[in-house]
């Protein structure tokens, strides 16, 4: 008899504890499922975004040099020129009537002022290439300097991009001599007769056939079809497509981070690979624009150089869009959580962290953000899980499992 009482109070003993059991699990609120993430260490980036558009560097507009008849011009646009060689516009000169005293010596003015400005393009021609040959001869001395530790090498590579822009103002420079020669012997062209350099009637014999001022390709063709134009009206644009630059406009309070050299992600180009660039200038004067919303927006250009060869991004043209991604700052070696993990609790950014199958509140000290990652200087450690968009149902001490899928 003992052992049966023994036994029955052993049972109901035992089904007391699965009835308290039971009524405690029943009590407790259910695991609430959440996504997670890992504080981890890696690289992070802090950019500045904003929508730009390529150009070329250089553009040439060819006009008519006196008024006259401009016959069909036959160039398309992307097909290829050579400078002094390719005849971009056949031109005929309107019968002119003698000049009188006072249109002469306009005329001849403006002779006096071409011919002084091609002075002073080959005077800048020489300062340019002195200024190229000083930029040779101290990217060799910094990169000699630089291969033995003596200096920075990211100084000894500032002088080789120093030098290496030299030779585009160089190009520029012997464009502009071209340019201004040609604008001389369009001053000079208006105190000729059209037939005094061809006798008879031929009208090939004393047609003006406008030739390319640089090599390059035809940007736009302004007129196609013959017409009679006034002098100086625009015929064609033309430029080298391979010698482009990025413009992008940014808001002055995000310029006012922006400096010259800061790298530079350019995307939305159309390739499947950022191009890298490098900022040149941010511009010292800001614009007002009307944002979408319609509000006012004070806005800064931001010029960019392409580092890449043209042979990168052969089908990338004068005025294409593009993204600019300016990086404000950059680290290696950062411990960085999603921003989505993050959110306000009183005056600080905390966290919740999953340790024990609970959810903890932490309070960490943020550095630098971008819009998937933040810094974390302190609060957390490499491999802390937390979660990621924590719900409202969450709070210190919630009971939690990590949602599957």
């Amino acid at each position: 008899m003992s052992t049966s009482r023994t036994t029955r109070w052993i049972v109901a003993g035992i089904a007391a504890v699965v009835v308290i059991a039971a009524t405690v699990m029943a009590l407790m609120p259910d695991r609430v499922a959440v996504d997670t993430e890992r504080a981890i260490r890696g690289p992070l980036e802090v950019t500045l975004e904003h929508e730009g558009h390529t150009r070329v560097r250089e553009r040439f507009v060819v006009s008519a040099p006196v008024a006259g008849r401009v016959r069909r011009i036959e160039l398309e646009p992307g097909d290829e020129v050579r400078a002094g060689t390719t005849v971009v516009a056949v031109f005929e000169p309107a019968s002119s009537t003698p000049l009188d005293l006072r249109t002469r010596r306009e005329a001849e003015a403006r002779v006096a002022a071409a011919r002084a400005q091609l002075d002073q393009a080959h005077a800048d021609l020489l300062a340019k290439r002195a200024q190229r040959d000083f930029a040779r001869t101290e990217s060799e001395r910094y990169g000699t300097l630089g291969d033995r530790g003596v200096v920075p090498q990211e100084q000894a590579e500032l002088a080789a991009m120093a030098a290496a822009s030299t030779e585009g103002s160089v190009t520029a420079a012997e464009a502009a001599v071209e340019h201004a020669r040609r604008e001389l012997e369009s001053a000079q062209a208006a105190l000729l007769e059209p037939w005094s350099e061809a006798g008879g009637d031929d009208q090939d014999a004393h047609a003006l056939r406008l030739t390319s001022p640089v090599d390059g390709v035809v940007l736009r063709r302004l007129h196609e079809s013959e017409a009679v134009v006034p002098a100086g009206e625009p015929l064609l644009e033309i430029a080298d497509r391979r010698d482009l630059e990025v413009v992008a406009d940014f808001l002055s309070s995000d310029a006012t981070a922006i400096r010259a050299g800061m790298a530079v992600h350019l995307t939305q180009w159309g390739g499947e690979q950022p191009l890298a660039g490098r900022v040149r200038r941010v511009e010292p004067s800001a614009f007002t624009k009307v944002s979408a919303l319609g509000v006012e927006e004070q806005r800064v250009w931001v010029v960019i150089d392409l580092d890449a060869p043209d042979t990168a991004h052969p089908a990338l043209g004068d005025r294409y869009r593009v993204e600019a991604e300016v990086v404000a700052w950059h680290g290696d070696d950062v411990l960085q959580v999603p921003t989505a993990a993050m959110f306000r609790s009183h005056e600080s950014w905390a966290v919740f962290v999953v340790e024990g199958g609970r959810a903890h509140l932490r309070t960490i000290t943020v550095g630098h953000r971008n819009e998937l990652h933040a810094e974390v200087v302190e609060g957390l450690a490499e491999g802390d899980v937390v979660i990621a968009h924590p719900p409202d149902n969450v709070a210190d001490g919630t009971r939690i499992v990590k949602r599957e899928g």
